[in-house]
């Protein structure tokens, strides 16, 4: 069983490098209209060329498997701004893919909470599709939009759940195909239990996300242990290696909220049940200190008898 492990966005290590440098809509608004266009090219650059030396430095350590950061294009969906992010960086883009497939990188989006395709509010509907179809232009752009995925969880219940899984089905169908077949679903902590998931990624043909820090907090009907096999198979059609999102809670009190490293020991159930499947995964750490956790993870985990370390981002069970 081999484990490769990632992180999310941000390299803490490397010196303001943050991939995800902001400019809001009230600074847009307060520019002049040529000031404006080139704000947006200035920042987005600059979030474009972090992300160039992020993929380097994850060469550099092998790891094979990077979260990208949604923001690195400011106001890309803004309905009062909508410009074109794609052709002034065409060059700059299509070297950021050429990293990635050189050094055999899995890269991956993770819209935020509010792209859900359960709100009976058409708006939200609609700006759910045009944040989908966004990130995947930036994979598309990257030239690595077949290889990666589009991450979301399933939605809000609004007091009926029931109800709200088929508004999933019915505004679904708005999403283009091209796009839908690069997307994930993901269990969450509140709402949508790993077996609900399960349900609407079959349904769907979907690969699912097992998150188990979420698993923990919201647990359903079953054993982790017995919907594994299931969420792997939704993988099977893709060609890709099953993803699994892992971080443990910051205390008792806050058991939702994500700690800055990841508690081995929190794991090891998850560890022990994969190596009984002897299935290979990779490991998307959501620990607050970001690659300064994965790194911690994989040297921690390299420790436990009959495991070896056979890169800087991954490991093998014997």
């Amino acid at each position: 069983m081999k484990v490769r492990f990632g992180y999310v966005a941000n390299a803490t290590l490397l010196w303001d490098a943050s991939p995800a440098k902001s400019l809001t809509f009230k600074r847009f608004s307060e520019l002049g209209k040529d000031e404006r266009i080139n704000k947006l090219h200035e920042v987005t650059l600059q979030n474009i060329e972090n992300t160039r030396r992020i993929l380097l430095y994850n060469a550099a350590h092998q790891i094979e498997v990077y979260r990208l950061s949604s923001s690195i294009v400011p106001l890309a969906t803004h309905p009062e701004v909508q410009w074109d992010f794609v052709a002034p960086f065409k060059k700059e883009w299509e070297e950021l893919g050429s990293l990635i497939k050189q050094y055999g990188m899995r890269v991956s989006f993770h819209p935020n909470q509010f792209t859900l395709f359960t709100s009976s509010n058409p708006v939200i509907t609609a700006n759910a599709v045009k944040d989908m179809v966004f990130h995947y232009e930036m994979l598309s752009a990257m030239g690595v939009e077949k290889e990666s995925v589009i991450n979301i969880h399933v939605g809000g219940a609004y007091g009926d759940k029931a109800k709200a899984t088929a508004r999933f089905y019915e505004h679904i169908t708005a999403l283009p195909l091209h796009v839908k077949q690069q997307m994930t679903l993901e269990n969450d902590d509140k709402t949508y239990t790993a077996d609900e998931t399960l349900k609407v990624c079959q349904n769907e043909n979907i690969p699912m996300v097992f998150d188990y820090h979420h698993y923990m907090a919201n647990q359903g009907e079953k054993p982790f242990e017995h919907l594994l096999p299931d969420i792997f198979a939704t993988w099977e059609h893709t060609g890709l290696i099953p993803k699994i999102h892992v971080s443990s809670p910051k205390n008792e009190k806050e058991f939702r909220s994500h700690s800055d490293f990841v508690d081995l020991e929190f794991l090891m159930p998850l560890i022990k049940a994969l190596r009984t499947l002897n299935q290979d995964v990779d490991f998307m750490i959501e620990a607050k200190k970001k690659d300064q956790a994965m790194l911690k993870l994989v040297e921690d985990i390299s420790k436990i008898r009959g495991v070896k370390r056979i890169s800087g981002g991954s490991a093998e069970w014997k």
